[in-house]
């Protein structure tokens, strides 16, 4: 048992909308974010969706609330992210925040 290898499935954990798409100087671009449903965290992956199709699969490098480093943002509120690689982000872009689980089958 301890010597197969395990699985993984991704499990999401919300959607988030972008509003509006600032450019600041030394940080790059920042996603201006309305969270629709569930929760954004700062350890998730997240999956860029335009027009319904997957444009990017990033990590998040930076989630603020305000001027505040937060470790999550909840269903209803507004929030700044920054991804680590994918720039091209537009208003009206989805984001959809997910994390990989590993699992066994028993």
């Amino acid at each position: 048992k301890g010597m197969l290898a395990p699985k993984f499935k991704d499990v999401d954990l919300g959607r988030a909308e972008i509003r509006q798409v600032y450019k600041i100087t030394g940080v790059g671009v920042v996603a201006g974010c309305y969270v629709l449903e569930g929760k954004i965290a700062r350890n998730a992956n997240i999956r860029v969706v335009r027009d319904g199709i997957i444009v990017a699969d990033d990590k998040l490098s930076s989630l603020k609330r305000f001027k505040d480093d937060v470790r999550e943002v909840a269903s209803g509120y507004e929030c700044g992210m920054t991804m680590e690689k994918f720039n091209d982000i537009k208003e009206g872009d989805i984001l959809e925040a997910y994390v990989v689980e590993e699992y066994r089958e028993d």
